[in-house]
């Protein structure tokens, strides 16, 4: 089927995002554009976890889980429409076949970065990689943070890989439960310290 019907234009567009970002890796610069991928709050912070593993966020840098999923939402659904027609001797209503695509491609993405994860080099762990930790936000995970008790907390770099550190109040009075937002602002060996937003009043991070 023509990609650029108008039935198949809402996975045309996700195939030009996929080549401009594809392009962007490519060039070296997706690791100056960073695309936060956390969406726990509060005591949704059990859920979200559950939510990015099966659908593999944090398994491979977000960049490169973002090509993917728009490559697979694109195949997927030009696919779905060309069943459809097949079927039906029509395709589906635009919106209609994305939505379901999306339902389709999103688990489909979770189960191909598994075995993609594994044979991709990763990075060992530096001085200068957990440096560069600081100054991002980070939500306390398990435990309760106070000064001398910390926490373990999940932070996402600039390339979208997910992290966990022992973080605990910059300020000796304060503390901080599961689901919290701290801003790191300085480290001591392996733990680092974090000024609560919710106390700062911080506004959000661009």
């Amino acid at each position: 089927m023509n990609l650029l019907a108008e039935h198949n234009l809402p996975f045309a567009a996700a195939f030009i995002a996929m080549v401009v970002l594809a392009l962007v890796q490519v060039v070296g610069l997706g690791g100056h554009h960073e695309i936060d991928a956390d969406t726990d709050t509060g005591g949704e912070a059990g859920l979200g976890d559950a939510l990015t593993t099966l659908l593999g966020i944090g398994r491979v840098p977000f960049m490169i889980w973002l090509v993917l999923f728009l490559f697979l939402f694109a195949a997927l659904g030009v696919s779905i429409q060309s069943l459809a027609d097949s079927l039906t001797g029509s395709p589906l209503h635009p919106l209609l076949a994305a939505a379901i695509t999306l339902l389709a491609a999103l688990p489909v993405t979770g189960v191909v970065v598994r075995p993609l994860a594994r044979i991709m080099p990763r990075d060992e762990t530096t001085a200068v990689e957990t440096d560069a930790l600081l100054g991002r936000r980070a939500v306390i995970t398990i435990g309760r943070a106070s000064a001398g008790n910390p926490a373990r907390a999940r932070v996402l770099d600039a390339y979208g890989m997910t992290h966990h550190v022992m973080a605990e109040p910059h300020e000796a009075g304060s503390e901080m439960l599961e689901g919290d937002e701290l801003l790191l602002v300085r480290r001591e060996g392996e733990i680092f310290f974090g000024v609560a937003l919710a106390e700062r009043k911080l506004g959000p991070i661009a």
